[in-house]
C-alpha cells in the first residue's frame, strides 16, 4: 500500500497523463496505452489482489495488443516478489518529486523566454518529435482534462524547449519537458519549471510535481536544486520473452 500523499500524487500523475482507456480485471486495473508509453500501458494492483489474478491480467493485456507490464508502487513488495518469481524483469525505477508552487514564485523569468499556451504550436510539436515525443504522446496530452498548458522555451531568440503541464485536485504535474540539445545546461529547464509552477499557481494549484526516471541524473539534479523532494516511487516489471 502507498501512503495517502503518495497515492494522491500517483492519481494526479495519471489524471494529467491519462491512458486511452482503463479496463477492469480481477485484482488489477489494466490500461490501454495506444503507444503513449509505459505509464499509460501498465497494469496496477487493486486492494485485495492475489497471485491467482495475475494470469487473467496478463491475458487481458495481450488481448489489448500489449505485452504484459505492471507498475509496482512503493510498498507493494508482495506484488514485486510475485512478479519476479514469474520471471518479470525490473525496469525504470521512477521517483515523483514535488514542491509547493510558492517555492518557485520569486524566480524571475526573462521576457519572451517562456510562453504558456494551449494548444501546442507547430514548433513545440517539432521540438517534442525531435526528442521522441511523437503523435501517440501528443494524444495523451489532448486527453488530459483542463486546466493544462504547453510550454515553449526560447533562448537567443530561438525555440529551445517544450513541456506540458496539467492540474488535478490542486496538484500540477509537469510532463515531457524537453530541451533541445544545443540549448542544454543553459538554465532553460529551471526557467521552464518555474514558469510551469507560476502558471499552475495562477490556476489555483498548491503544488507541482514531476516524474523522474532515477537514472536521469540531470533531471533529478534540476528538480532537487529547485527544492523538489520525493513524494512517491514506483518501478515497472516487464514480462519475460515468450518461450
Amino acid at each position: 500500500m502507498t501512503d495517502p500523499d503518495a497515492a494522491a500524487w500517483l492519481e494526479a500523475a495519471e489524471a494529467t497523463w491519462p491512458a486511452a482507456a482503463r479496463h477492469d480485471s480481477p485484482g488489477f486495473v489494466l490500461r490501454e496505452g495506444r503507444g503513449g508509453g509505459q505509464r499509460v500501458s501498465a497494469a496496477t494492483a487493486r486492494v485485495g489482489w492475489s497471485e491467482a489474478d495475475i494470469p487473467a491480467a496478463e491475458a487481458g493485456m495481450r488481448a489489448l495488443g500489449q505485452s504484459p507490464l505492471f507498475q509496482v508502487r512503493g510498498g507493494e513488495d508482495a506484488l514485486d516478489v510475485a512478479l519476479e518469481a514469474r520471471g518479470y524483469a525490473k525496469k525504470d525505477p521512477v521517483t515523483i518529486l514535488a514542491a509547493p508552487v510558492a517555492l518557485l514564485a520569486d524566480i524571475a523569468i526573462p521576457r519572451v523566454t517562456v510562453f504558456a499556451l494551449w494548444e501546442p504550436l507547430a514548433i513545440q510539436r517539432e521540438l517534442w518529435a525531435a526528442a521522441g515525443v511523437g503523435a501517440d504522446r501528443l494524444a495523451v496530452m489532448e486527453r488530459a482534462a483542463s486546466p493544462k498548458t504547453a510550454l515553449l522555451g526560447r533562448l537567443t531568440d530561438k525555440p529551445a524547449g517544450a513541456g506540458f503541464c496539467a492540474i488535478s485536485d490542486g496538484r500540477a504535474v509537469l510532463h515531457a519537458l524537453e530541451i533541445a540539445p544545443d540549448f542544454r545546461r543553459a538554465g532553460l529547464g529551471r526557467l521552464m519549471t518555474a514558469a510551469a509552477a507560476q502558471w499552475a499557481a495562477g490556476e489555483g494549484a498548491r503544488s507541482i510535481g514531476a516524474l523522474c526516471v532515477d537514472a536521469n541524473a540531470a533531471a533529478v539534479a534540476l528538480y532537487g536544486s529547485l527544492g523538489f523532494t520525493p513524494v512517491a516511487r514506483y518501478h515497472y516489471r516487464t514480462a519475460p520473452p515468450a518461450a
